[in-house]
């Protein structure tokens, strides 16, 4: 079967749903609950869709055209539409999974709304990636700039309306900027379609200006550092599953636009754009990792890892359009592998915390760690399932997170092994700050699962917990299989991978795979076998299992009476670790960047605030002011974008 209609039946479904919720406004829980069965539906044949166009041959186009009144409306699925189908389905399928439980707490409150928006975001999104067509393209990027909009506003608090302005203003300036340079590969030729924007013939001043335009218009979408100041904000405030979709999938439409324009259309022709993107990606990763460090809300520190992973990812473009640029193809599959492999396992283990982040919040209804503490004997299903999500974040193996990371690894080593002078110093540069992102990464998430799932209950409400409902564990638990399956099984899904950065590059594709060993390019060069590291691991749990169920009985009943030991003094509640005293150190150590951190982004300090009144509530916005804004970009679109075309 083509994929192409699986995937109209995919959209069919999320459409169907949609309708459901918004009939469905006098019956929530009986909407909710059919919605969200559909959704998953739909869902599981966009996974399925996506599976079999990247196993026939990712090289090969599903194409189709259907004639609308705005132009015709061409869909083109090749090998990385066919892998961001996929991420976006694996996403929604478990978070819809999710919300069949979840949504019982917005009951009265509009849960059809946010079900009907949570469906009209992953309709966009898909229909966006198959996309053809620049004008559909932009249509359908408004289109999730609006529905993600709305959900972040949906509980109408003046928090979310603040965190929800911000995030409108800046993805409408990213969208402003990613139409500039849609504009220029129209002018130069004449047609909308992407296919053309290959041969569009740009000089090199002309191609640099549309290369720029598109990574910080992509890049604030993606929420690169600098660029991220929206998504510690909006993130938090929305639903927990519809905030997976922004965290996981959403901001991969950034990676998926940069990739397309720098490689794709422009062809990485000018070897400082690869050094940019590189650096822009590893002063994201760290940067990212260390402010999610410094947070006690679960759900910012999640985000702040977003813009870390992001940061990941990037570097494995970075390094791709570098081997373009300098005609070392095995580097750019190399470092395009392990880019896409990320974003795939990305959406997957970040998925599975920021479901499993939900959870906690549902229970507990706070984002404060430090009033957590003891669930994972409360939600014992919970626990499993982010523990594991904590083990692929930090890149442990034989998780899936390790695999992607050692690709870009071994892609930077080889850059740093080919003798010119700008690679020996970027690929050092690259691998260093890579190596410190995963160390903070360690710590931070010992701080997160320790806080949150060991030790004493620190409030009343961490006390009364119980596990979450079916869909909820049943959402989390398939995550974290995936994140074992694509890591244990990674020498048997890592070439589909590479079939797909191969038909990005329009390369004959690397053979990376022996059997149940991986190498990159070479067989000479740092050989894994996640399979044998797998049993290796699994072994080596044998001896302490077997001691501890010999001699652990009586010794665990004798350690768990009486209260803890404080040093000689009477221990109290209050003398439990807290998240700030695991970081205390390392904020200490790198008290120069959290001490210049800038409080209020350049949008908040120099948009948000002139566009209304600030109070002790926060800042209420004036309705013309925000209107008349608009106004004015809509009008520097229409009027400037004209002349930029002729720029040499």
């Amino acid at each position: 079967m083509n994929p192409l209609v699986l995937l109209t039946f995919s959209i069919g479904l999320y459409l169907f749903a949609c309708v459901i919720s918004l009939l469905g406004s006098s019956n929530e829980d009986r909407a909710i609950r059919l919605s969200g069965v559909l959704t998953a539906l739909g869902g599981l044949f966009g996974v399925i869709s996506a599976v079999m166009a990247i196993s026939a041959d990712p090289v090969a186009k599903s194409v189709a055209s259907f004639s609308l009144p705005t132009g015709d409306f061409i869909v083109a699925m090749d090998g990385l539409a066919a892998l961001m189908v996929l991420v976006i389905s694996v996403v929604v399928l478990a978070s819809a999974l999710f919300s069949i439980n979840y949504l019982e707490e917005y009951l009265g409150k509009g849960a059809w709304y946010i079900s009907a928006l949570f469906n009209v975001f992953a309709i966009a999104m898909v229909a966006l990636v198959v996309s053809g067509s620049a004008l559909y393209f932009t249509l359908f990027m408004e289109l999730i700039s609006l529905a993600s909009f709305l959900i972040v506003i949906s509980d109408g608090s003046q928090k979310s309306k603040q965190a929800g302005m911000q995030y409108f203003l800046m993805d409408h300036l990213g969208s402003v900027l990613i139409i500039a340079a849609f504009y220029i590969l129209y002018q130069h030729t004449g047609s909308v379609e992407m296919t053309t924007f290959s041969d569009a013939g740009l000089s090199a001043g002309q191609a640099t200006l549309t290369f720029l335009l598109a990574l910080v218009g992509f890049g604030i979408k993606a929420s690169g550092i600098l660029l991220h100041g929206w998504l510690p904000k909006a993130y938090p405030v929305a639903p927990s599953h519809c905030s997976t979709l922004i965290s996981c999938v959403m901001v991969k439409i950034g990676i998926y636009g940069i990739i397309k324009v720098g490689i794709v259309f422009l062809g990485a022709s000018q070897l400082w754009w690869g050094y940019l993107v590189l650096i822009f990606g590893a002063l994201s990763s760290v940067f990212g990792v260390m402010y999610a460090l410094a947070e006690h809300d679960i759900k910012r520190l999640l985000a702040y890892h977003t813009v870390e992973n992001i940061g990941i990812i990037l570097i494995g473009v970075g390094v791709c359009m570098v081997g373009l640029a300098s005609q070392h193809q095995t580097l750019a599959l190399l470092g395009l592998l392990g880019a896409l492999y990320h974003l795939l396992n990305h959406a997957v283990f970040k998925g599975l915390l920021c479901l499993g982040s939900g959870s906690i919040v549902f229970r507990m209804h706070s984002k404060d760690m430090d009033l957590m503490g003891g669930l994972a004997k409360k939600m014992p299903y919970t626990a499993l399932a982010f523990l594991i999500g904590t083990m692929a974040i930090s890149a442990l193996p034989p998780l899936n997170g390790f695999v992607s990371e050692w690709f870009i690894y071994q892609s930077l080593f080889s850059m740093s092994k080919i003798g010119s002078t700008g690679f020996l110093i970027a690929g050092p540069f690259a691998v260093i700050m890579l190596a410190l992102t995963g160390a903070l990464a360690c710590m931070c998430f010992v701080k997160v699962y320790g806080i949150c799932f060991s030790g004493a209950p620190k409030s009343e409400r961490a006390e009364q917990a119980t596990e979450v409902g079916v869909g909820m564990v049943v959402a989390t638990s398939m995550l974290a299989v995936f994140c074992i399956v694509l890591g244990v099984g990674s020498p048997w899904i890592s070439p589909y991978i590479s079939s797909v950065a191969s038909s990005v590059l329009g390369a004959a594709s690397l053979h990376i795979s022996n059997g149940a060993t991986l190498y990159p390019a070479n067989t000479s060069q740092a050989i894994l076998s996640t399979p044998v590291i797998a049993v290796a691991l699994l072994l080596l749990l044998v001896i302490p299992a077997v001691i501890l169920f010999v001699f652990g009985k009586h010794r665990r009943s004798r350690r768990h009476a009486g209260d803890p030991w404080a040093c000689g003094y009477q221990y109290e509640q209050r003398m439990t670790v807290n998240a700030g005293a695991i970081t205390q150190p390392l904020r200490h150590f790198f008290s120069l960047v959290y001490r210049n951190r800038p409080q209020l982004s350049l949008i908040e300090r120099f948009v948000l605030i002139p566009l209304g009144n600030r109070t002790r509530d926060g800042v209420h916005y004036n309705t013309m002011r925000v209107y008349l804004l608009c106004g004015v970009m809509v009008l520097f679109v229409l009027l400037f974008f004209p002349f930029i075309s002729g720029v040499n």
